[in-house]
């Protein structure tokens, strides 16, 4: 692919490799540090004049860092006369803030979206954004992946008779989430509901099958769990649990070993290296299939949607 740089900020450069691998294109140079008061510093080592710019930065880890880092790599390409500088992000800083939910609250991720504006973001391509109305903080184009077309994928190759799975949401907020993917591969679904007189509760029937409950991110993975006891109590022979972002505290990995979850899958938005060694229930899905077409897609100025509903192979 001519006229195309992507460069990968410090937090996966995993996945920057592996979608530079299927455009058939190697990353672009660059060199990132910290001063002695922990200042970040970046260095763009190639010419971006003229060219279609792509930052692969992920927004877990740590995260004030990583952000930082993102937007200084940004500025330092505009400056540099990009003629385009898009941040891929697959998981979106600050998501989860994004409403005011109490007295004097923030919405930081409204604050994050503006911070990426002013650094000289032209687009954005993000994944499974914690609320969709995130993307209306923008006034640059947004691209919000999907990660369910993969994890239904994922559910048909790797779960013997997954015509017989129950997907479930761990509480009501997720409904729309499970059902969607319940709707498209034609299997009944539950909802965990939780009641504060008489504790959770399943509405649906899960009695001699198997559960799969569905969650846009884990980070104490206390609801999942949960969640995974009510099913087994109701009748469930398995419980399994997909996830779009595994942000996992440090806790997680334990409480995930310790439950009557027998798998738990997430996508490699955030690098799961270290947690694949603390826990064998723990599985990944690759999103760089998507990612990359996503990025050839925009490059070529084709449209995007096709990749809502289908996995690029």
């Amino acid at each position: 692919m001519r006229g195309i740089k992507i460069f990968s900020g410090s937090s996966h450069p995993a996945l920057t490799a592996l979608v530079c691998d299927k455009l058939g294109i190697q990353p672009s140079e660059v060199v990132t540090k910290k001063f002695a008061n922990m200042e970040t510093n970046v260095e763009i080592r190639e010419s971006v004049r003229g060219e279609d710019v792509y930052i692969i930065q992920t927004g877990e880890g740590t995260v004030n860092d990583n952000l930082m880092e993102l937007l200084i790599m940004i500025s330092a390409c505009k400056t540099a006369s990009a003629s385009r500088v898009t941040a891929v992000i697959p998981c979106f800083p600050y998501a989860r803030q994004c409403k005011k939910d109490a007295s004097r609250a923030p919405i930081s991720a409204k604050l994050v979206a503006n911070m990426l504006s002013a650094a000289g973001a032209d687009h954005i391509i993000t994944m499974d954004l914690h609320a969709s109305q995130i993307q209306g903080f923008f006034d640059i184009p947004v691209d919000n992946l999907f990660a369910e077309p993969t994890q239904i994928r994922w559910i048909k190759e790797n779960v013997p008779n997954w015509r017989d799975v129950v997907m479930v949401s761990p509480d009501a907020g997720g409904t729309k989430r499970v059902t969607s993917i319940a709707d498209r591969l034609k299997l009944d679904f539950a909802i965990v509901h939780r009641e504060r007189s008489s504790g959770n509760t399943v509405i649906g029937d899960v009695k001699g099958k198997v559960a799969c409950l569905v969650d846009d991110m884990g980070f104490t993975c206390n609801t999942i769990c949960q969640a995974a006891t009510v099913l087994k109590d109701a009748g469930a022979v398995e419980v399994l649990a997909i996830l779009s972002h595994g942000i996992f505290c440090e806790e997680a990995m334990e409480r995930l070993n310790n439950s009557n979850l027998s798998t738990v899958v997430c996508t490699n938005s955030i690098p799961q290296k270290d947690n694949m060694s603390k826990s064998g229930v723990l599985k990944i899905i690759d999103i760089s299939a998507v990612l990359s077409e996503a990025i050839r897609r925009t490059h070529n100025g084709e449209s995007v949607s096709y990749l809502f509903d289908h996995v690029p192979y």
